[in-house]
C-alpha cells in the first residue's frame, strides 16, 4: 500500500532508535559512575541488599578501628604496670638486702633503704593515678565493676529455704545501676532480672545440701551463685525463686564502670575490659598491704619499714603478694589484647568478603559494558541509516504523479 501521510517504516525506525539511545545512556552512566546500580529502578532488590551490606561493611570498619583503640588502651595500662613491676622488684631487692644481719636495727643504712622504698611506693601511687587513656583513668579502679557494699551478698541470704546466695558477679554489668529481681508468676520457679528496658528470665533449679547452682543473667552481665545449706533438701525451686524475689535487688557501685568496646557492626557485639586498682593500698599479700592507712609504708615510714630483719621479712611478704597481683592483672590484660588481635583479624576478613559480595551486586562490569556500548553504537548508527532510508521512500510516490 502506497501512502505519504503515515510513514510506518520511519516510525518503526525512530522507535528502535529511541530504545537504542536509552540503552546507550544507561551504559554510559554505568561506565562513568562505575556502578551497575545508580538508582532503585536499576535493580530494586539488589539496591536493598547492597545498602544492607554497606551498613555491615562500614560498621565493621569502624569496629576494627575501635578494636585497635582498645589494643592501644590495653598497651597503655600494661606498659604502666610493667614499670610498676620493675619498682616492686627493686623494693623486694631492698627488702632482701635489709633482711641481712650485717645492718644494725634502725641504723642509717636501713633508713636509706627505707627512704628509697617509700619513694618507690609514692611513684607507684603516682603512676596509678596519672595513667590515662583519652581522659580515662586506667589504674585507679575507675574502670572495674563491683557489688556495692550496701547491697552485696548479705541482703540475699535466703536461710528460710535452706539456700544462701554465696556469690554475686557483676563484672560485666553496668555501673551505678539497680537490677531488680522479680518472680513473674507461672511457672513459680522462674526468676526475672530487669534493668531499664532489658529483662531476662531464668528457671531456678532445686538445690540439695552442698550443691551449688549459678543463675547467669548474661544479657545484663549479672550472675548469682546459690549454695544449698543443711536444710536444703526441704527446699524446692518455687520456694527459692519466691525468696530471692523478695530478698532485694542487685546494685552496682556508683562511679565505677567497665570499658565496653564495640567490636562488631551490630548491637550485641561488645567486649568488656576491666582495669583493677593498682595503687599501693590495694597491693600486698600475707596479711600485709604496701600502702593505705594500715599499710607498711604509712605505719612504719622510711625508718621502720626495713628497720629490722622481721620488718624486712614482712615487706618481702607484702611485695611478693603485690607482684603476684600485678602479674595476674597483666596476664588478664595480655589475654584480652590477644583476643582483640584475633577480633581485628576476623573483622578484616569480614570487611574483605562483604566488600567482594557487595561489589558483585553494586559495581559495574566494565568489560561487559564496553561490549554493550560497542553494540549499541552499531545499532545507533544502523538506526540512523534506516531512518534516513525510510524518510526517502515516500519520495518514490511522486513518480506516479509525474506524467
Amino acid at each position: 500500500m502506497t501512502r505519504i501521510m503515515t510513514n510506518v517504516a520511519a516510525i518503526n525506525a525512530q522507535r528502535n532508535l529511541n530504545n537504542t539511545a536509552i540503552k546507550m545512556g544507561k551504559v554510559l552512566e554505568q561506565l562513568s559512575s562505575g556502578y551497575r546500580i545508580n538508582r532503585a529502578a536499576d535493580d530494586a532488590a539488589g539496591l536493598g541488599i547492597s545498602e544492607k551490606m554497606r551498613a555491615q561493611i562500614r560498621g565493621n570498619q569502624q569496629a576494627l578501628r575501635n578494636v585497635q583503640d582498645g589494643i592501644s588502651m590495653l598497651q597503655t595500662g600494661e606498659g604502666a604496670m610493667d614499670e610498676v613491676h620493675s619498682m616492686l622488684q627493686r623494693m623486694r631487692e631492698l627488702a632482701v638486702q635489709a633482711a641481712n644481719g650485717t645492718y644494725a636495727d634502725n641504723g642509717p643504712e636501713r633508713t636509706s633503704m627505707g627512704q628509697e622504698i617509700v619513694q618507690l611506693a609514692n611513684e607507684i601511687d603516682r603512676i596509678s593515678t596519672s595513667t590515662e587513656f583519652n581522659g580515662q583513668k586506667l589504674l585507679t579502679g575507675a574502670l572495674s565493676t563491683a557489688v556495692d557494699a550496701t547491697s552485696g551478698v548479705q541482703p540475699f541470704n535466703t536461710v528460710s529455704t535452706g539456700v544462701i546466695v554465696s556469690a554475686i558477679d557483676v563484672s560485666n554489668a553496668q555501673a551505678g545501676q539497680v537490677y531488680t529481681i522479680t518472680n513473674p508468676g507461672a511457672p513459680s520457679n522462674q526468676l526475672m532480672l530487669a534493668n531499664g528496658g532489658i529483662t531476662q528470665t531464668l528457671t531456678v533449679p532445686p538445690i540439695a545440701a552442698g550443691q551449688t547452682a549459678t543463675l547467669n543473667f548474661n544479657n545484663l552481665g549479672v550472675s548469682i551463685t546459690l549454695t544449698g545449706g543443711a536444710t536444703a533438701p526441704g527446699a524446692n525451686a518455687n520456694a527459692i525463686a519466691a525468696a530471692l524475689a523478695t530478698a532485694g535487688n542487685v546494685t552496682t557501685a556508683a562511679g565505677q564502670s567497665s570499658a565496653t568496646l564495640q567490636v562488631g557492626a551490630n548491637t550485641p557485639d561488645t567486649l568488656t575490659l576491666n582495669f583493677t586498682n593498682m595503687s599501693t593500698p590495694n597491693l600486698g599479700g600475707g596479711g600485709f598491704l604496701l600502702g593505705g592507712a594500715t599499710g607498711l609504708v604509712t605505719t612504719l615510714g622510711a625508718t621502720g619499714i626495713v628497720g629490722n630483719i622481721a620488718a624486712a621479712h614482712n615487706l618481702m611478704t607484702a611485695v611478693d603478694g603485690a607482684i603476684q597481683q600485678l602479674s595476674a592483672q597483666r596476664g588478664t590484660l595480655g589475654a584480652a589484647q590477644n583476643r582483640l588481635e584475633h577480633t581485628a583479624n576476623s573483622l578484616g576478613v569480614a570487611v574483605e568478603n562483604l566488600s567482594a559480595s557487595e561489589s558483585r551486586i553494586r559495581d559495574a562490569d566494565i568489560a561487559q559494558l564496553s561490549s554493550d556500548m560497542v553494540s549499541n553504537q552499531i545499532l545507533q548508527q544502523a538506526g540512523v541509516s534506516v531512518l534516513a532510508q525510510a524518510n526517502q521512500s515516500p519520495q518514490a510516490i511522486l513518480k506516479l504523479l509525474q506524467g
